[in-house]
């Protein structure tokens, strides 16, 4: 089939919503997507220009396409899903988890134990969760272990065993932690109802331990057991104070699940949180490579029914940031306000946070992958037709029009490369005027770098609103570089961006890393010509002290300057040691003016 024109093959699809499958002349499948509509979102591939770099290059592979109709969108979710992972192409996303999580398994026996696992056996035991860390286990594991008294034992409890007084109290009975069902003195009715209470408990809900506890604690007081009463005191102080913690904004909010998702150019990062009876029992943040162009509703769509199974969730509610129509028989929330939206946000909030620590453990073990991802993020952010791996920021000093100069400091692959950056001194401009200043500099700095062959920058950025970059274009026009150079201007005030021929200006998120490079950079050009700047000013004014002395010029200053390096050492200097730099008569005129 593989020779039939593609044209061809697009005529012959439905209008109905299923899965198409894109594969390569090879006959090996690059892609599998869903659609609501086939014909239409097929097309769609052959249609438009692509921005991204590889949906291009996987278009021009393709060679035959085939499609199942299914009858709704959701049902083309779960397909597409399956299809995935039964045959990984290329161009999918894999939503894949190596880690084999941790359960609560309640063995099925006639005394129940309780302990954490990673493997499920099929032998009649509940297992609840999995749980995304076994600390979580741990404590929840730990929080029963100091309420009810359960045996560790893997002794078979059978009526009979215990009749014929096979076992005898362990260690555990003594230390209070089980009360000793192997010599009968717990009854297996008694043990099943404590059972039941941590079903509750790993579920969320405390409601019924802490309303038993309660009503032994008052019993065992009018008793006048006021250590027995006190014990379960402290039993209700432990599982208030657990359920205090867990607990995030309101009791009344039960099995639902909240997802929300945060994406950049090249990863999303999908976060999950399980709610049951106002508690948070399970967190998990799954990240995704991008491998096309996908869209956040896309990648939280098959993050959600991946989760999903994965955690074996049964919620029939889901908190999400915005609609997704595909689950119809779930009840989809966006929440705007009150208790509802706080759980979205802090759901945010935790894969924004994952983001940041990817980020950070990205940056020392592959720095690349680092910068490649910044330089993508401010492509897309400044509207670039290129990735800004050479940049260049200009900035003019001049205080109250005295010495004015001009730094330029250049970025490569977002990083200092101080040694290419350049200082100015303005020769054309009298006085104060940064407009013509900048012209100056902007002019000699690319009629020098054309000159000489040298590469040109991706982008440059000039301190300063309209008027600056206005100035620096009309050098760039002069020299043809105007749109071989992409160039921006940054106003200090609000951090505004202004684009040529554009009159509205782009404000960049205040967190967002591309605004930090541009600030990184105008700070460090504003520094390095402020430094240059005061030196200028510093060395003027040695100079003027000098040559105030009758018969001193610039050049008798300077060779001074040159041998002493300060003028406090020339005041010091005797008339002997200055007349070895300058001659007898120069030495005594400067001798006797500081002496």
């Amino acid at each position: 089939m593989s020779h039939i024109p593609i044209e061809l093959q697009l005529s012959t699809l439905p209008s109905n919503p299923g899965v198409y499958q894109f594969y390569d002349s090879d006959d090996k499948m690059l892609y599998v997507g869903k659609a609501k509509d086939l014909k239409k979102r097929v097309a769609s591939y052959f249609n438009k220009k692509h921005e991204h770099g590889k949906t291009r290059v996987m278009v021009k592979k393709i060679s035959r396409i085939k499609h199942i109709v299914v009858p709704t969108e959701s049902d083309a979710l779960l397909l597409e899903n399956n299809l995935i992972k039964k045959y990984r192409p290329r161009y999918n996303v894999l939503l894949k988890d190596d880690k084999s999580y941790p359960w609560i398994c309640i063995k099925n026996e006639r005394f129940p134990r309780i302990f954490p696992t990673r493997k499920l056996v099929k032998d009649g035991s509940e297992y609840y969760g999995p749980y995304t860390s076994m600390k979580t286990v741990r404590t929840l594991l730990d929080l029963i272990k100091s309420v009810y008294p359960l045996r560790t034992c893997n002794y078979d409890l059978s009526q009979d065993k215990i009749d014929a007084e096979k076992y005898k109290v362990c260690l555990e009975y003594h230390l209070g932690n089980c009360r000793a069902p192997c010599e009968g003195m717990q009854t297996a009715e008694n043990y099943h109802a404590q059972i039941e209470d941590i079903r509750q408990i790993i579920k969320g809900n405390f409601k019924s331990s802490l309303h038993y506890f309660k009503a032994q604690m008052k019993y065992l007081a009018s008793q006048m057991q006021f250590e027995e009463a006190q014990r379960m005191k402290e039993k209700i102080e432990v599982l208030e104070n657990y359920q205090a913690k867990s607990t995030i904004v309101n009791p009344k909010i039960n099995n639902v699940d909240v997802f929300t998702i945060v994406s950049d150019e090249s990863h999303a990062y999908v976060n999950f949180l399980q709610l049951s009876h106002g508690s948070i029992v399970r967190s998990h943040t799954l990240e995704i490579k991008k491998k096309l162009d996908e869209t956040d509703q896309h990648l939280l769509s098959l993050a959600i029914l991946e989760i999903r199974e994965r955690f074996n969730s049964q919620s029939r509610e889901l908190y999400l940031p915005f609609e997704i129509a595909i689950f119809p028989d779930l009840k989809i929330t966006v929440p705007k306000l009150g208790d509802k939206r706080k759980i979205l946000d802090l759901s945010e909030r935790n894969a924004k946070f994952y983001r940041q620590e990817r980020f950070k453990q990205i940056k020392i073990i592959d720095p690349d992958r680092h910068t490649n991802r910044i330089m993508a993020q401010m492509k897309k952010d400044l509207r670039l037709q290129e990735e800004p791996r050479h940049i260049e920021c200009f900035d003019n000093s001049n205080i109250q029009g005295s010495n004015p100069v001009a730094a330029c400091v250049v970025f490569k692959n977002g990083k200092p490369a101080k040694k290419e950056y350049r200082h100015f001194n303005i020769k054309t401009v009298d006085g104060p005027d940064d407009f013509a200043s900048m012209e100056e500099v902007v002019f000699r700095r690319y009629k020098r770098l054309v000159a000489e062959g040298e590469p040109l920058p991706q982008l440059i950025v000039i301190d300063g609103g309209k008027g600056q970059l206005s100035s620096a274009l009309k050098s760039l026009d002069i020299l043809g570089l105007r749109r071989k150079i992409a160039i921006i201007g940054i106003a200090k005030r609000l951090e505004e961006i202004y684009f040529p021929e554009d009159p509205i200006p782009l404000y960049l998120d205040k967190k967002s890393e591309s605004l930090k490079i541009i600030q990184q950079l105008r700070n460090e050009a504003h520094r390095f010509g402020i430094t240059f700047h005061r030196n200028k000013r510093s060395k003027a004014a040695i100079n003027s002290e000098l040559q105030s002395i009758e018969g001193i010029g610039d050049k008798t200053a300077e060779e001074l300057l040159k041998s002493f390096k300060s003028v406090k050492r020339i005041k010091e200097a005797s008339i002997e040691t200055l007349a070895k730099a300058i001659g007898i008569s120069k030495a005594k005129k400067i001798y006797e003016t500081f002496h």
